[in-house]
Order: structure tokens, then sequence, then C-alpha cells
């Protein structure tokens, strides 16, 4: 078994249109089901097109989101996932990467990994 640990706060690099990659801390989240990523960052980047949209509930209630598929690095693995997109912007992290992206990867998250990042 040869699975990557990784800890709760990784740095991640979105890919976007024409190989433009955007390197940021991303949130791992294995409480959440599906990845996230700020409307902005997904504008700034050209990802896209949307996809679907999905209901999504959260601690501030139910929401219908768009959802986009995106490239995205995380430790040295280039994963094909889907994000919803959302108004992150007053989150710490513009990205959260949940199961349905971890579960393309192969890692084990360590809450012990990267303290100093938070």
């Amino acid at each position: 078994m040869n699975k990557k640990i990784i800890g709760i706060i990784e740095k991640v690099s979105l890919i976007g249109r024409n190989e433009k990659k955007k390197d940021m801390l991303a949130k791992i989240d294995t409480g959440a089901s599906r990845s996230s990523i700020d409307t902005r960052i997904a504008s700034e980047l050209k990802l896209g097109p949307i996809v679907k949209t999905r209901l999504i509930k959260s601690a501030n209630g139910s929401s219908l989101r768009p959802v986009i598929e995106a490239k995205i690095r995380i430790d040295g693995q280039i994963l094909d996932t889907q994000f919803t997109l959302a108004n992150r912007k007053h989150m710490k992290y513009k990205v959260l990467i949940g199961l349905n992206t971890l579960q393309k990867g192969d890692f084990l998250v360590d809450p012990e990994k990267n303290k100093c990042k938070r």
C-alpha cells in the first residue's frame, strides 16, 4: 500500500485552461462529501463549464450550487474531479477538498501532519 499521507491543510495546484496553474492552501475535509471552490478563483482560471447543479447541505442551510469539472494536483497526484462553486471569500481557505476528490487519489489523512500550516 503506497498511500500518500496528507494533513488537514495541504498545498494544492488548481490547473485551469491553457494549463494555467494557481498554487494555494486547501482544507482537507473528510466530513464533506463534495469539494468546493470559490467562484472568483474558478473564474480567474477559466474553470468550467458548469456540468450540473447539486443540492448542498451545510451549517448555513441548503443551497443549489453549480458543479464544474477541474484538475487539481495534491501531493504530486493530478486528479480530474468536480467542485461545487460557492462564495468562499470570507473563509480562510478558498478551496475545500471533500471525499469525492480524496477517493480518486491514494491518500491517508493525518490531522497531526503540517500543523504549522494552519
